[in-house]
């Protein structure tokens, strides 16, 4: 029996579940960088990742961290029991599509509301977790409401509850701080892509979804991000047709 799965391996980092149920993540060395270089942008990856995570998941449903270890390029955190939304969202009926959708846009507008670019966001980067609808399965079995999480209700180890369904983010590493429409907006520009690619049958309803939940936040702020977007594609556009 391995003590050890292998579940992911990037560009960046391989990703493990071990026998405890945690996952641990490894930033991966570069063999075309200078070792000591090497060594120091992984440590300083790692720790700004962690941080990132940590502010992120007091405003909506992430992952959480048990332990950093900057000197070996690793953070561990709690393995979220569910399944990645690019494998799920398009076995819904689009009613269902459209309420996760409008929840991402809500969780979105308050990460971006403190500043904090996700840098990948797209479906294979969100954990769905199914509502259960059981008499034993109650609000009382809630950990945290909406009130004390910014994002959609976390269940309990006792089972899985969530209106609206529970949506976890993960995979901060190409995340960063800043306050700028521009980087917001080629955020939201990366979820669009993903959409319009990976769930292309109802993409412009869905995201049509997620931009009603970002405005519902502070709409002032979101038309502001949403008029930049509109830029960025129009850059995109003009370089593609040159």
């Amino acid at each position: 029996m391995t003590s050890q799965k292998s579940l992911a391996r990037g560009a960046e980092a391989k990703i493990i579940l071990d026998y405890q149920g945690k996952i641990i993540k490894h930033r991966i060395k570069k063999s075309y960088r200078i070792p000591e270089l090497d060594q120091k942008i992984r440590t300083r990856r790692t720790k700004a990742e962690a941080k990132l995570l940590t502010k992120a998941s007091k405003i909506i449903n992430t992952p959480k961290i048990l332990d950093v270890l900057p000197n070996e390029k690793v953070i561990e955190m709690k393995f979220i029991d569910g399944k990645k939304l690019s494998e799920q969202l398009d076995k819904f009926p689009l009613k269902e599509q459209k309420q996760i959708l409008n929840q991402i846009g809500k969780d979105i507008a308050k990460l971006h509301a403190e500043d904090i670019i996700h840098g990948d966001l797209t479906t294979s980067n969100m954990i769905y977790i199914p509502v259960l609808k059981h008499k034993s399965t109650t609000q009382k079995s809630l950990s945290i409401n909406n009130k004390n999480q910014g994002g959609s209700q976390l269940p309990t180890s006792g089972g899985r509850v969530g209106n609206p369904p529970t949506i976890f983010f993960i995979d901060f590493g190409l995340g960063f701080f800043n306050g700028k429409y521009e980087d917001k907006a080629v955020d939201i520009h990366l979820l669009k892509q993903a959409l319009e690619a990976k769930h292309f049958k109802y993409w412009k309803i869905l995201f049509t979804e997620f931009e009603k939940g970002y405005k519902s936040i502070n709409k002032t702020e979101a038309e502001k991000v949403l008029n930049q977007l509109i830029k960025v594609e129009r850059r995109g556009r003009y370089k593609n047709s040159h």
